[in-house]
Protein backbone atom coordinates (compact mmCIF):
# COMPACT_ATOMS: atom_id res chain seq x y z
CA UNK A 1 0.00 0.00 0.00
CA UNK A 2 1.30 3.45 -0.96
CA UNK A 3 2.42 5.85 1.68
CA UNK A 4 -0.17 8.89 2.36
CA UNK A 5 1.39 12.22 1.03
CA UNK A 6 0.39 15.36 2.55
CA UNK A 7 1.22 18.92 0.57
CA UNK A 8 -0.10 22.29 0.18
CA UNK A 9 -2.30 24.30 -2.49
CA UNK A 10 -2.36 27.85 -2.59
CA UNK A 11 -5.56 29.63 -4.58
CA UNK A 12 -7.73 32.81 -4.24
CA UNK A 13 -10.15 32.27 -1.28
CA UNK A 14 -13.18 33.37 -3.24
CA UNK A 15 -12.43 29.64 -5.55
CA UNK A 16 -11.89 27.81 -2.41
CA UNK A 17 -15.20 28.87 -0.86
CA UNK A 18 -16.60 27.77 -4.11
CA UNK A 19 -14.78 24.48 -4.16
CA UNK A 20 -15.85 23.72 -0.74
CA UNK A 21 -19.36 24.59 -1.40
CA UNK A 22 -19.45 22.21 -4.36
CA UNK A 23 -18.05 19.32 -2.28
CA UNK A 24 -20.80 19.78 0.60
CA UNK A 25 -23.54 19.66 -1.67
CA UNK A 26 -22.08 16.57 -3.48
CA UNK A 27 -21.57 15.11 -0.16
CA UNK A 28 -17.48 15.21 0.16
CA UNK A 29 -16.60 14.69 4.03
CA UNK A 30 -13.33 16.64 3.42
CA UNK A 31 -11.32 18.43 0.55
CA UNK A 32 -8.91 15.96 0.53
CA UNK A 33 -11.08 13.36 -0.77
CA UNK A 34 -12.56 15.76 -3.42
CA UNK A 35 -9.45 16.61 -4.75
CA UNK A 36 -8.18 13.01 -4.80
CA UNK A 37 -11.63 12.37 -7.27
CA UNK A 38 -10.62 15.51 -9.43
CA UNK A 39 -6.81 13.80 -10.00
CA UNK A 40 -8.11 10.51 -10.43
CA UNK A 41 -10.70 12.23 -13.01
CA UNK A 42 -8.10 13.94 -15.29
CA UNK A 43 -5.92 10.57 -15.12
CA UNK A 44 -8.58 8.55 -16.61
CA UNK A 45 -9.56 11.61 -19.28
CA UNK A 46 -5.58 10.76 -19.91
CA UNK A 47 -6.43 7.13 -20.68
CA UNK A 48 -9.10 8.42 -23.29
CA UNK A 49 -6.38 10.08 -25.30
CA UNK A 50 -4.50 6.81 -25.61
CA UNK A 51 -5.71 4.85 -28.52
CA UNK A 52 -4.58 1.97 -27.48
CA UNK A 53 -5.94 1.83 -23.88
CA UNK A 54 -8.25 -0.46 -22.69
CA UNK A 55 -11.33 1.59 -21.22
CA UNK A 56 -14.96 0.68 -20.26
CA UNK A 57 -18.08 2.31 -20.75
CA UNK A 58 -21.47 2.69 -22.01
CA UNK A 59 -23.36 3.87 -25.28
CA UNK A 60 -26.73 4.86 -24.42
CA UNK A 61 -29.06 5.16 -27.49
CA UNK A 62 -32.88 6.46 -27.86
CA UNK A 63 -34.95 5.43 -31.17
CA UNK A 64 -38.15 4.83 -32.19
CA UNK A 65 -38.33 0.86 -32.67
CA UNK A 66 -41.00 1.57 -35.65
CA UNK A 67 -38.54 2.66 -37.84
CA UNK A 68 -37.89 0.11 -40.71
CA UNK A 69 -34.97 -2.32 -40.20
CA UNK A 70 -33.44 -0.10 -37.57
CA UNK A 71 -33.33 -2.68 -34.72
CA UNK A 72 -32.01 -5.04 -37.70
CA UNK A 73 -28.95 -2.57 -38.27
CA UNK A 74 -27.97 -1.57 -34.37
CA UNK A 75 -27.93 -5.72 -34.04
CA UNK A 76 -26.05 -6.33 -37.47
CA UNK A 77 -23.16 -3.68 -36.01
CA UNK A 78 -23.43 -5.22 -32.39
CA UNK A 79 -22.83 -8.70 -33.61
CA UNK A 80 -19.97 -7.77 -35.86
CA UNK A 81 -18.09 -6.71 -33.05
CA UNK A 82 -19.69 -9.02 -30.36
CA UNK A 83 -16.30 -9.22 -27.95
CA UNK A 84 -16.53 -5.01 -26.89
CA UNK A 85 -19.62 -5.84 -25.71
CA UNK A 86 -20.37 -6.89 -21.68
CA UNK A 87 -24.22 -6.60 -21.65
CA UNK A 88 -26.95 -4.50 -23.26
CA UNK A 89 -30.49 -2.98 -21.36
CA UNK A 90 -33.51 -2.19 -23.61
CA UNK A 91 -35.98 0.00 -22.54
CA UNK A 92 -39.18 1.01 -23.96
CA UNK A 93 -40.02 4.55 -22.86
CA UNK A 94 -43.07 4.79 -24.37
CA UNK A 95 -45.13 3.29 -27.70
CA UNK A 96 -42.58 4.43 -30.10
CA UNK A 97 -39.26 5.13 -28.37
CA UNK A 98 -36.76 3.06 -26.78
CA UNK A 99 -33.48 3.54 -24.77
CA UNK A 100 -30.77 1.19 -25.37
CA UNK A 101 -27.96 1.10 -23.13
CA UNK A 102 -25.28 -0.91 -24.11
CA UNK A 103 -22.19 -1.71 -21.80
CA UNK A 104 -18.66 -2.07 -23.80
CA UNK A 105 -15.34 -2.68 -22.98
CA UNK A 106 -12.31 -2.50 -25.59
CA UNK A 107 -9.29 -0.28 -26.85
CA UNK A 108 -10.49 3.17 -26.94
CA UNK A 109 -9.85 3.15 -30.53
CA UNK A 110 -12.56 0.45 -31.43
CA UNK A 111 -14.64 1.54 -28.53
CA UNK A 112 -15.05 5.00 -30.03
CA UNK A 113 -15.50 3.79 -33.39
CA UNK A 114 -18.65 1.57 -32.48
CA UNK A 115 -20.33 4.04 -30.45
CA UNK A 116 -19.78 6.51 -33.71
CA UNK A 117 -21.43 3.76 -36.45
CA UNK A 118 -24.35 3.03 -33.50
CA UNK A 119 -25.12 6.63 -33.00
CA UNK A 120 -24.58 7.15 -36.85
CA UNK A 121 -27.41 4.56 -38.03
CA UNK A 122 -30.19 6.86 -39.19
CA UNK A 123 -33.24 6.94 -37.02
CA UNK A 124 -31.06 7.22 -33.77
CA UNK A 125 -32.93 9.81 -32.31
CA UNK A 126 -29.76 10.53 -29.96
CA UNK A 127 -26.72 8.87 -28.87
CA UNK A 128 -23.77 9.35 -26.47
CA UNK A 129 -20.76 6.84 -25.75
CA UNK A 130 -19.75 7.68 -22.14
CA UNK A 131 -15.92 6.54 -21.21
CA UNK A 132 -14.69 5.43 -17.91
CA UNK A 133 -11.80 3.60 -16.72
CA UNK A 134 -11.18 -0.44 -16.13
CA UNK A 135 -9.97 0.90 -12.73
CA UNK A 136 -6.52 -1.39 -13.26
CA UNK A 137 -4.27 1.86 -12.87
CA UNK A 138 -6.41 3.71 -10.48
CA UNK A 139 -5.40 3.90 -6.78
Amino acid sequence: MDELVRFGISMKESLLEKFDDSIVNKGYSNRSEAIRDLIRNRLVENEWEDEEKEVAGTVTLVYDHHTSGLSDKLNSIQHNVHHLFLSTTHIHLDHHNCLEVLVVKGKVEKVRNIAERLIGVKGVKHGKLTITSTGKDLD
